[in-house]
């Protein structure tokens, strides 16, 4: 027994280097990949490019955080009074009846846009839809246009400041300058104005130039609007109560605590939450510490293979698209055996909660078309604006770099 322990204790020390070097190699190689070596270069890079970039940390790097981040991305615009009281006055968030299937609307177009080559037909789809729902309220001034602005920030900022806290490593300039690069493209195919940025008027730069003037105008956005205010707590505890979904019920006050320890302290007074405990901040704070340290020295990399897919990349029959993860209401799963009688159906089964394909078509278990996403009373409407707007979107969206 003797003459193993020199072997284990050399594997103690070989596994852990190995395990890094591993997981610093797809860094490496992103790098390689993309000939963006330097400052100057990343002033050139395309669309097309940040999209592979970004799809890279989003599902095999990052994927947890990643998509944490964009809900929190959600969740924070809340904290702005103006865009709380118009999802109350509309009732589509603040109304439990409503708030599960606009949670997972908003879910499926996010990730249609994110998911899918800046060309793709889906893309071009999932922002025309989303240019649609918001025009009327656009035009109106009930959605404002420095509040547009605000929510692509967060869209932006969010992944940046999750990763860099929470993961294992730091995301590099190529990375940032991917998002920035791909999201500054979105707001393009938005119609989103940068004027209120220093850099507005004239350009930028690059996307690590657009993310630094994004991140300064928004945290000066949140000192002067982000204010308490009841609308924001009434949207917040129906973000919340869709967060803890999937939490047994005596767990949603652990459940809340965690909540709010991912706020900061503007945050939480915006939206009225008390701050969490000393001791569940300290144990939220020691669990996430060692889930870093984990990944870092002992988790091997994600193959590909095991890539985080939210969607499914080819059509049904009925070209239709399904989500092919659940987190609340399971709106647009399709009910095939594994998804009604697998780990995720039994855990859900036993909160009592509904599984894919129960209650007859309330949760579109044929899936989805994008043209259709959205509120019910928008279904089957604003073909023509989309048309136009793909039309639009064809003509100058084409991969090439959004800065030039």
């Amino acid at each position: 027994m003797d003459s193993l322990l020199p072997y284990a204790l050399g594997l103690l020390f070989v596994y852990p280097v190995v395990t890094t070097s591993l997981r610093f190699r797809r860094r490496h190689q992103l790098h390689q990949q993309y000939p963006y070596p330097t400052r100057e270069s990343l002033a050139r890079m395309t669309d097309e490019d940040a999209f592979e970039i970004q799809k890279t940390v989003a599902q095999l790097e990052f994927p947890f955080m990643f998509i944490k981040s964009l809900q929190f991305a959600l969740f924070r615009t809340y904290g702005i009074p103006t865009i709380s009281h118009l999802l109350t006055r509309t009732s589509q968030l603040s109304n439990p009846d409503t708030s599960l299937k606009r949670y997972t609307d908003t879910s499926a177009l996010v990730q249609e846009m994110v998911g899918n080559s800046p060309t793709s037909p889906r893309a071009y789809l999932s922002l025309a839809r989303t240019r649609f729902l918001h025009s009327g309220y656009r035009a109106s001034g009930k959605i404002l246009e420095a509040d547009m602005l605000y929510t692509l920030a967060l869209f932006a900022l969010q992944p940046v400041r999750f990763i860099d806290r929470f993961e294992w490593r730091r995301l590099s300039d190529l990375e940032r300058c991917a998002i920035g690069t791909f999201w500054k493209s979105i707001g393009d195919a938005l119609e989103i104005q940068y004027d209120e940025l220093p850099s507005g008027p004239t350009g930028f730069r690059d996307g690590l130039q657009w993310l630094e003037e994004m991140d300064a105008w928004s945290m000066a956005y949140e000192e002067r609007y982000m204010v308490p205010d009841a609308k924001n707590r009434e949207t917040a505890d129906q973000t919340t109560a869709i967060l803890l979904y999937l939490l047994p019920q005596g767990l949603h006050p652990i459940g809340l605590q965690f909540v709010s320890f991912m706020m900061d302290d503007r945050l939480r007074r915006a939206m009225l939450y008390d701050p969490p405990t000393w001791f569940f901040a300290s144990l939220f704070s020691a669990l996430l510490n060692t889930r870093k340290l984990f990944l870092r020295y002992l988790a091997p990399p994600r193959p590909y293979f095991l890539r985080y897919a939210s969607f499914t990349e080819q059509p049904d029959d009925h070209q239709r698209f399904f989500l092919t993860k659940w987190e609340a209401a399971p709106y647009y799963v399709k009910p095939t055996v594994w998804n009604r009688w697998g780990p995720m159906a039994w855990l859900t089964w036993f909160l009592g909660k509904p599984v894919p394909g129960d209650e007859g078509n309330k949760y579109y278990p044929g899936g989805y078309i994008i043209p259709d996403i959205g509120p019910s009373y928008f279904e089957g409407k604003g073909r023509k604006q989309l048309e136009e707007a793909m039309h639009e979107l064809k003509g100058y969206r084409t991969g090439k770099c959004p800065f030039h």
